[in-house]
């Protein structure tokens, strides 16, 4: 099946959702809260028309007979019931990083998973305001803008890059951060999104840990990047252990996680 997706049509449905997005962006708009009191825009709600529009029209669904099933963060919430039973499935956030939108610091991405059971085997995460996009499939590598990655291993040789979020920085992930041993000099690099995760995909940083709350949209698509780019993506457990972070879970809140670039 897997066979059937031409990732480029991916990435073209992400830039689509992007250039709308952009169109938003670029004027006043309003802002609403949902009841977790997170923002929402026209452009969420606009992106997630766009990406699942699209989605819906690929050729794969004329292949398999049906459309493969959608989980979008701005979309109806599927109970676990009907979701448990998917193969394989679509997980989205059309705009990742509404806070960082809302500020207009231009950290904010739009992310497109295909999920396998429970682990994503396709990613896209595009930033409109970089004009920037990150891609990966299955057993055919990850690139940024078409150069494969990692571009980079581990960065500056005298200097640990640990990468933060911009907006949500838990007293947990604090103390993950001074615990790290090594005898290179650190440097914490803040940023919204998904570009977190892109970046040490990349090899532009050595580790981002999250000892705190995020989404499964938050994370997908970016996982498929570190996966092909020879990093790791791990659940993170208090004793120091590590297991696989997995998807569609009865619960869609994420474990606590790590990620580290190419081994």
């Amino acid at each position: 099946m897997l066979d059937q997706i031409d990732i480029q049509n991916i990435v073209k449905i992400a830039k689509d959702a992007g250039k709308a997005i952009m169109e938003i962006y670029n004027q006043d708009f309003g802002v609403e809260f949902k009841s977790d009191n997170t923002p929402l825009t026209m452009a969420d709600r606009k992106a997630n028309e766009i990406i699942v529009t699209a989605l819906n029209q690929l050729p794969v669904n004329s292949f398999l007979q049906q459309n493969i099933p959608i989980l979008s963060e701005e979309g109806r919430n599927v109970p676990y019931d009907e979701r448990k039973n998917w193969e394989y499935f679509w997980l989205i956030d059309p705009l990742d990083g509404t806070k960082e939108f809302v500020k207009k610091n231009g950290e904010f991405t739009i992310n497109i998973a295909l999920i396998y059971k429970d682990t994503p085997i396709i990613g896209v995460v595009y930033s409109p305001v970089l004009n920037v996009c990150y891609w990966a499939k299955r057993n055919e590598g990850a690139f940024k803008d078409g150069k494969k990655l990692p571009l980079k291993v581990n960065g500056q040789k005298n200097v640990y890059k640990i990468v933060a979020s911009r907006s949500h920085m838990s007293n947990e992930t604090r103390d993950f951060i001074e615990a790290i041993d090594t005898d290179k000099e650190k440097l914490i690099i803040s940023i919204g999104s998904s570009l977190k995760i892109c970046l040490v995909a990349e090899g532009e940083a050595n580790i981002y840990p999250r000892l705190g709350p995020t989404m499964e949209w938050d994370t997908a698509a970016a996982h498929a990047i570190v996966n092909e780019s020879n990093g790791l993506f791990n659940k993170y457990i208090e004793n120091g252990a590590y297991q696989k972070h997995l998807y569609n879970k009865k619960h869609l809140l994420n474990d606590w996680f790590v990620v580290t670039s190419a081994r």
